[in-house]
């Protein structure tokens, strides 16, 4: 047996040679190869500011890493600027991005047999992206988000890039004169980092942090701050402890941990594009979760924090009076959040937030106490009937008219719809209808910022509805209502309204209705014909093709239904 045993040790040793020769190539000695390979998943590019920083991120990671006696191995993963494609073709790439990032950290981490991986990003599809593939990989993971934007400044206020889109629509109403737009477009994005407020990228580097998948405080720090690289590097050195400890993503991403995170997005006012990809985190994670869950804890958490798109401040103004973790601790202390949740650190939420204070500071806004909140219930609000039977989401905060009746205005890409606006085409009472925009027949399920910010520049913002099988920015607001499903492309009854049909948003009843009659809209449905896809090669194509519905997810990897 001895003898046997000495000779498989010796075959493997033999079999692994070739893999530790190239491994050698990259800076690897004797000593190396009994230390746990670690990846760094490293989103730098200069396509956009959120993403600038992460080079310098991921060095001092790596340094770290190395310091603690890991091995790391950096790789790239791609972005898309969702700021610089809205409103163009290219955004129909953005939510697809999520997939490839997912895709290609699961594809290079799982070829190379890593023992840990670390998640640099910072565009919004970076966090989603990241996080799906760490859950489908189920080995010691951390993410660290690259941070936020610093705001702009223009006559006494705080800009952020949907200032710049809102003072298009300003600009053409006349309300905004051709100094203030050029000199917001200016001074808009000052630096490095995500956009500023509480729009998806810091919405889901929120939820992220909550779920227990990253470092406390880390989810709302600015890219250029020296803090942020402290934050990366300690997250390094929790890596290298959770690989020894083998601590696992599927022992963080329970359903308590998602509900967690939505209890969070509720409180901080965040996106309504956190439904979509917490389900599709959920997916990854195989843990149950559906649409319905968001309005149940809906109806349970206030808004607790007065940030932009809708209100006044950016997150950088919520990091200085106590950031996510006492958010948390004010919803721990309330039994709204579980305590009992494991996270990287090798500590429960309630042993992290142990020293953390249960109520604001005073002398500040941003965070409002318990029993005087922004809204007394949650934001994202799942609206439901003939004309959404899966599901829409409409983020409701700071909408003074939650409830409209009026005639469909509708159009079939968000091209059409933008021009009609920008020729004041538009009128308050109007509903409009955006469809063909979804995950298959956009594809890709567009953000739609472009429209409605142009919308509030003109004054319309509270009084015209805006209904869409495709999505909205982060930076969004107003009676809008997205991810209709089913979508148009499928059959789903947002591609048979007519124009000037009577449409119903009604926040309180959490309805989205069209007002015509059964009998009526079955004559549509069965004279209705599915269009050819838009695209039949390339990701596009392969994206329309697998694609889940928006109501669980948009995932690209969901069994056939």
């Amino acid at each position: 047996m001895a003898d046997n045993s000495r000779s498989q040790t010796i075959t493997a040793g033999i079999q692994r040679s070739p893999n530790r020769a190239m491994l050698r190539a990259v800076g690897f000695r004797d000593e190396d190869f009994d230390k746990p390979i670690v990846g760094i998943a490293n989103g730098h590019s200069t396509i956009t500011p959120c993403n600038a920083g992460l080079g310098a991120l991921a060095d001092r990671a790596e340094a770290t890493l190395k310091a603690a006696g890991a091995m790391p191995q950096t790789f790239g993963t791609i972005t898309v600027s969702d700021g610089i494609s809205m409103g163009t073709q290219g955004m129909k790439y953005s939510l697809v991005s999520r997939e490839v990032i997912a895709d290609a950290i699961e594809t290079a981490t799982s070829a190379q047999s890593m023992d840990g991986v670390l998640v640099i990003g910072g565009c919004d599809k970076n966090m989603p992206g990241g996080m799906i593939a760490l859950a489908r990989m189920n080995i010691p993971s951390i993410y660290v988000y690259g941070g936020t934007i610093k705001p702009g400044h223009h006559n006494h206020q705080d800009l952020t890039v949907v200032s710049v889109f809102e003072a298009v629509g300003g600009f053409i109403a006349g309300k905004t004169s051709e100094e203030d737009f050029k000199a917001i477009e200016r001074k808009a994005c000052p630096g490095a980092g995500s956009c500023g407020g509480m729009f998806t990228a810091n919405t889901m580097s929120s939820a992220i942090e909550v779920l227990g998948m990253a470092l406390p405080y880390s989810s709302t720090m600015a890219a250029v701050d020296e803090e942020k690289a402290e934050s990366t590097a300690a997250s390094a050195l929790t890596l290298v402890q959770a690989i020894k400890k083998q601590i696992l993503p599927s022992q963080i991403l329970t359903r308590k941990a998602f509900e967690n995170a939505i209890a969070v997005t509720m409180a901080v006012g965040g996106s309504t594009n956190a439904v979509l990809h917490l389900l599709a985190i959920a997916h990854a994670a195989k843990v149950q979760l559906s649409i319905d869950d968001f309005e149940e804890i809906r109806g349970k958490v206030p808004v607790l924090c007065d940030l932009k798109p809708s209100g006044k401040y950016v997150a950088t103004d919520l990091h200085k009076v106590g950031g996510i973790p006492l958010v948390m601790k004010m919803l721990l202390k309330q039994g709204l959040l579980h305590g009992d949740c494991m996270t990287i650190t090798g500590k429960t939420v309630a042993e992290n937030l142990a020293d953390i204070p249960d109520t604001p500071p005073a002398n500040q806004d941003v965070i409002r106490p318990f029993n005087d909140p922004v809204y007394v219930e949650g934001h994202l609000a799942i609206l439901k009937g003939n004309l959404a039977t899966e599901g829409a989401v409409a983020k409701i905060s700071g909408v003074k008219n939650p409830s409209i009746t009026g005639p469909a205005r509708v159009f079939d890409s968000e091209e059409d719809a933008m021009s009609a606006i920008m020729s004041e085409k538009i009128k308050a009472g109007d509903v409009l209808i955006i469809r063909y925009e979804g995950p298959k027949g956009g594809p890709g399920m567009r953000e739609m910022l472009s429209p409605t910010s142009a919308l509030i520049g003109q004054g319309l913002g509270d009084d015209v509805g805006l209904i869409t099988d495709g999505r909205f920015s982060g930076g969004t607001y107003g009676m809008v209502v997205g991810h209709v499903a089913p979508e148009a492309y499928v059959g789903g009854t947002i591609g048979l309204v007519k124009e000037g049909d009577s449409i119903t948003i009604d926040a309180h009843k959490r309805l989205l209705q069209l007002n015509i009659s059964d009998e009526e809209l079955n004559k549509r449905r069965a004279s209705w014909q599915q269009p050819p896809l838009k695209v039949t090669r390339g990701v596009l194509a392969k994206y329309a093709r697998l694609v889940s519905t928006a109501s669980r997810g948009a995932v690209t990897d969901a069994d056939p239904e």
